[in-house]
């Protein structure tokens, strides 16, 4: 990153000192490319405990097989957390809302730190920001209340689109990511909670997935469904289906939040972010053909297991 930034003050600097294009001449842009593709990964031993010491020489890169060389590598011990908590409220998730409450109400005592931020983002079929980047939980937790009883004052996030129904949960997550979180830096998260389905949003699960591969955010989905009489319907198995990829395919996790202790697994979130590792490289193969690159790091020591991203497309 060093060579880079030498590079671009050299280029400045030569515009400086040879002075601006004089009339009819094409004048030369700068362009930089900065091609680094960053992966955020956790490491546990055999028993499941978080590994906190590997180094650079401890794992091997690969991107489609081909190894990689790596330019960055970090240990992120208790780094500040940038979080977003999507909640949906729609029609389906009606049976949990006090579930919803308490669930929350716990993260937001036990995880949120007072050096991290979160922001709030309601959906049903439209999306709302309940609250704004903040490190209080009264404010958070005070605001969904609000959303919830039925007042509709907060911002919509994304662009206001008619939808006939009542799910936009892959939006939720789209711009999410788009508007708030690919800008922000620092380690980021989204914790979903929802059945994972949807009936109304202008983009798809690989879009949204897509999306959340590109700014390095990790998806954690803590999911509600309502079954009858204890049985799964199709729509029931899709929803599963789709809040357990979304997880893998970002290097998070599936919660079944109605057999999960709440303190458990957000504890076990609040670990991971806090004990993780980023690495960062070049792409032997620099072809922006829209392409799926499959990412895969791999631990020299045997009982290492590491857990991360599948990969990214190549935009």
């Amino acid at each position: 990153m060093r060579r880079l930034v030498v590079l671009l003050c050299m280029a400045l600097l030569s515009q400086l000192v040879c002075g601006f294009p004089r009339s009819g001449e094409a004048q030369n842009q700068i362009r930089v490319d900065v091609d680094l593709v960053n992966v955020a990964f956790t490491a546990r031993d055999s028993n499941g405990a978080l590994l906190g010491n590997l180094t650079r020489d401890d794992v091997e890169l690969y991107e489609d097989a081909v190894p990689q060389k790596i330019e960055f590598f970090a240990k992120s011990t208790d780094l500040p957390l940038t979080l977003a908590l999507i909640m949906d409220v729609s029609g389906s998730q009606e049976h949990f809302e006090k579930k919803h409450h308490k669930d929350l109400q716990i993260f937001l005592q036990e995880v949120l730190g007072s050096r991290d931020r979160a922001f709030m983002v309601g959906f049903g079929n439209h999306l709302r920001l309940v609250s704004d980047y903040t490190n209080s939980p009264d404010a958070i937790l005070q605001n969904f209340l609000e959303f919830d009883k039925g007042k509709r004052r907060f911002p919509e996030i994304g662009p206001e689109e008619e939808r006939d129904l009542g799910t936009a949960f892959y939006d939720s997550i789209y711009y999410s990511v788009t508007e708030k979180l690919e800008r922000a830096g620092s380690r980021q998260a989204i914790l979903m909670f929802s059945d994972g389905e949807d009936n109304s949003s202008s983009h798809n699960m690989m879009q949204a997935i897509e999306a959340a591969q590109a700014a390095n955010v990790i998806i954690y989905t803590i999911r509600y469904t309502e079954t009858k009489h204890g049985q799964l319907n199709a729509r029931n198995k899709y929803g599963i289906s789709v809040m357990d990829r979304i997880a893998r395919e970002t290097g998070g996790a599936h919660i079944d939040a109605q057999k999960t202790d709440p303190h458990t697994y957000f504890r076990q979130i609040a670990e991971e972010l806090r004990m993780s590792y980023e690495l960062a490289y070049y792409p032997t193969n620099s072809n922006k053909d829209g392409t799926f690159r499959k990412i895969v790091i791999k631990p020299k020591q045997a009982g290492v297991f590491i857990h991360a991203k599948t990969g990214y497309f190549a935009q």
